[in-house]
């Protein structure tokens, strides 16, 4: 009789009433403790289905080794041996073990001197600072000149007196009367110029785009903490800067294929990435709750000039008006932000109560005078700059509207979301047109009219182009570019000058561009000429 479990003759024998099997008793009864079923059929089983079998005293053959002297010795050497190498294993452990323990305890022995010098460092410069202070009072003219906001070393910080009104909210100046009549005589020229806009010669044909590939892939960020969330083009000095997770905001050329400047500075990852004019400003936002702005210097460098720290959540979203004297940041803290480029001023921050969404995406209109703000509870908002008035809403996405791109031809909004991409008439105020590209787990990131709103790019787990109709007609998709990072994830789309290639960003550290390969060295000949 042989137990069912080890193998061997019980020693005290029961049987399974349900299955029939022997088992050694002490064996089943602790498996039946643990796990409540036969552990040969799977069957419930209960120790009172357990009978005994009584049986004479057995006596355990001895094993086959052990029968002669030369086999029991052969039995000795070879537990010998394996204790002599589990000895050896363990030494081996202990030995690394003790390196380990001697790193770390370095490690921290030299954490622990470098905090005690920054702290007495920081002592030191505090009671500096203390000491001047008391030796240089501010003077009067100086203390009236602030009593809105002051400007140290290139860094824009309220002062503490007059920081609050008495509301308990930040000061904030407004928007006033010359800034609104510039804005409106910006509006009243762009719009006379786009009635009498033409489709550029030089705009990419469509079968052209039908045969774009990737020209190239630029490892831009860093490795550890990959992807880029997004992107903006200079096309006339054809630079491109990307806002990635690593922190970092990069400007690069894209004729010499080499990087400008890594924009170094924010604590968090950068979500949001604008050029400002002709390229010598480029403005950041992150999830550090700040806004940086960066002025290019004649090294090609890019230093940070304002640090602005207005909101109290994560910018989402940076905008530029078409004045270049202007932006607006967008933040989940519920409020949208109107600034001054050259001095860093916050004009009027503008909160919306009547919910509690913040906002992840925004957009001015080509002419100015409209923003578009898309928020986490899946709502597009329409807003009046010159009287922050929200004046029109449309509902109907799921999830949240991740972005938002307004046509050149003044009048088609297309906006993003988990649900895909949907196309509003500014004109009548409805939606026209709806795009579900991808299942219902896959968001669309990104959607981007090109600059002769010829054409419509849509990110998500791929890219798509499509050729931009009117309301009545049909949208077609005329390419669609694989995702070609593997993350499943585009989170930024954008067209490069007259459609010439277009820019990818995705959840890798890598810039993708996609063209035809003739035009890509026709660019960089001419770079080279220049």
């Amino acid at each position: 009789m042989i137990c069912s479990i080890s193998g061997e003759v019980p020693e005290e024998p029961v049987v399974s009433k349900s299955s029939g099997l022997l088992f050694e008793k002490r064996l089943i009864e602790r498996h039946i403790l643990d796990y409540g079923k036969c552990p040969v059929t799977g069957e419930t089983l209960t120790t009172d289905d357990l009978v005994p079998i009584k049986t004479g005293k057995i006596v355990k053959p001895r094993p086959v080794q052990a029968a002669s002297i030369p086999g029991m010795l052969g039995m000795f050497q070879n537990e010998w041996d394996a204790l002599v190498l589990s000895a050896f294993a363990s030494e081996q452990q202990l030995h690394t073990t003790r390196q380990e323990l001697s790193h770390c305890l370095y490690q921290h022995d030299s954490a622990c001197r470098v905090i005690a010098r920054l702290k007495k460092e920081l002592d030191e410069a505090r009671t500096m600072l203390s000491s001047l202070e008391r030796q240089a009072p501010m003077p009067t003219s100086t203390a009236v000149a602030s009593n809105a906001y002051a400007i140290s070393n290139g860094k824009r910080a309220a002062t503490e007196d007059d920081e609050f009104g008495p509301d308990g909210k930040k000061f904030r100046p407004g928007i006033s009367s010359s800034i609104i009549t510039e804005l409106t005589d910006c509006n009243a020229a762009l719009s006379q110029q786009r009635k009498k806009r033409q489709i550029p010669p030089t705009l990419v044909p469509l079968d052209a785009i039908e045969r774009y590939t990737q020209l190239n892939s630029y490892p831009l960020h860093k490795t550890n903490k990959a992807g880029i969330l997004s992107i903006d083009i200079h096309q006339s000095k054809d630079l491109i800067a990307t806002g990635g997770v690593d922190m970092n905001a990069v400007v690069f050329n894209r004729s010499s294929g080499e990087i400008v400047s890594t924009l170094s500075g924010h604590s968090k990852k950068v979500t949001s990435v604008k050029f400002v004019s002709d390229g010598e400003l480029v403005v950041t936002g992150s999830a550090d709750k700040t806004v940086r702005v960066w002025q290019g210097s004649e090294s090609g460098n890019y230093d940070c000039k304002h640090v602005l720290k207005d909101h109290t959540a994560e910018v989402q979203a940076v905008t530029v008006h078409a004045t270049n004297n202007y932006f607006v940041t967008a933040s989940l803290d519920n409020s949208w932000c109107f600034y001054e480029l050259s001095s860093g001023l916050c004009l009027a921050q503008v909160e919306d109560s009547s919910v509690s969404e913040g906002y992840t995406s925004a957009a001015f209109h080509p002419d100015g005078l409209i923003l578009g703000t898309g928020t986490s509870g899946s709502i597009v908002k329409i807003w009046d700059v010159k009287s922050q008035a929200n004046v029109a809403r449309f509902d109907g996405h799921v999830g949240a509207v991740t972005a938002i791109s307004f046509s050149e031809n003044g009048y088609f909004l297309a906006t993003a979301a988990q649900d895909g991409v949907k196309l509003w008439d500014l004109r009548k105020l409805r939606n026209f047109r709806t795009f579900t590209p991808y299942d219902e787990n896959t968001p669309t990131q990104s959607v981007e009219f090109d600059h002769s709103g010829s054409y419509l790019a849509i990110g998500g787990s791929d890219i798509r182009v499509y050729q931009v109709a009117n309301v009545k007609s049909e949208w077609n998709c005329i390419k669609t570019f694989p995702d070609l990072s593997g993350t499943g994830k585009i989170n930024s789309v954008k067209f490069g000058a007259d459609a010439k290639y277009i820019a990818v960003g995705s959840m890798d550290r890598n810039l993708r561009l996609f063209g035809l390969p003739g035009e890509e060295k026709d660019a960089a000949a001419m770079e080279a000429e220049s």
